[in-house]
């Protein structure tokens, strides 16, 4: 840039001159060549370990292993409870003479399980008892009774003569004669009365000779079974008298 000098006449304001580089006016622009650079790596720096608090917790807070085992041994109780109870009664047990009630024979042979009703087990007769009032103040309610049972005069017949009710206890009765024994009853909300030996297990060759014997009869019949008492009232069934045969169960 310069001042260039005023003579006289002439426009007394100053020029001033730009000396301008031209490829600015060109819309050139001069780029400087950069060598190619590598993005440069940050080193990676590995994450703090945090100790596993809740890993930690949770080890504090474990359950001991005796809060595990009880239960699974008290439901393994409960299963293997009732068959110990049935193998005591069996080899414990007194052994009695029930009278069945009439059955269809047809419903006595279907299946490996047959379910036989009681004569013991009408509550009709049994209200009739000494102390079978408790089963009108117990109407259709599940309750517990016993019923005490006395032994024929004849103990030597084939097959057995049965053991007869005699009367009815709201408890387990004691100092019973040597002729007697307790078995114990359960009612429901339905009026049923049951002894828990209702239903039992046929073997195929017992079964085979059953439906032999009385297969081709129709008319209902009644039946005797042999059945074990213990002393607290539980009873198992031991067989089945048909005529002069006996079905071991």
């Amino acid at each position: 840039m310069g001042i260039l000098p005023v003579r006289a006449g002439e426009d007394t304001h100053p020029t001033i001159l730009f000396n301008l580089d031209p490829s600015l006016f060109l819309g050139e622009t001069i780029m400087t060549a950069q060598p190619d650079r590598q993005p440069e790596l940050q080193p990676q720096t590995q994450p703090e370990l945090q100790p596993d608090i809740q890993k930690t917790t949770s080890s504090s807070k474990r359950l001991p292993g005796w809060r595990l085992w009880v239960p699974l041994l008290f439901q393994t109780a409960l299963i293997l409870g009732v068959p110990a109870q049935d193998a005591y009664t069996y080899v414990a047990g007194r052994e009695i003479t029930l009278q069945t009630a009439p059955v269809d024979p047809y419903d006595l042979l279907r299946g490996h399980y047959q379910t036989l009703g009681y004569e013991i087990a009408q509550v009709d007769q049994l209200r009739s008892l000494p102390g079978g009032d408790w089963f009108a103040q117990h109407e259709y309610q599940a309750g517990q009774f016993y019923v005490v049972l006395e032994a024929p005069n004849s103990t030597t017949a084939t097959p057995p003569k049965p053991w007869k009710p005699v009367r009815v206890s709201a408890d387990r009765p004691q100092n019973l004669a040597d002729n007697q024994v307790a078995i114990q009853g359960q009612t429901n909300d339905f009026g049923q009365i049951t002894y828990g030996i209702e239903t039992y297990y046929m073997p195929e060759a017992q079964r085979n000779q059953l439906n032999q014997e009385i297969g081709q009869q129709t008319d209902r019949q009644a039946f005797v079974v042999d059945v074990k008492v213990d002393g607290s009232g539980n009873a198992v069934p031991i067989s089945l008298w048909v005529k002069q045969n006996n079905y071991r169960f």
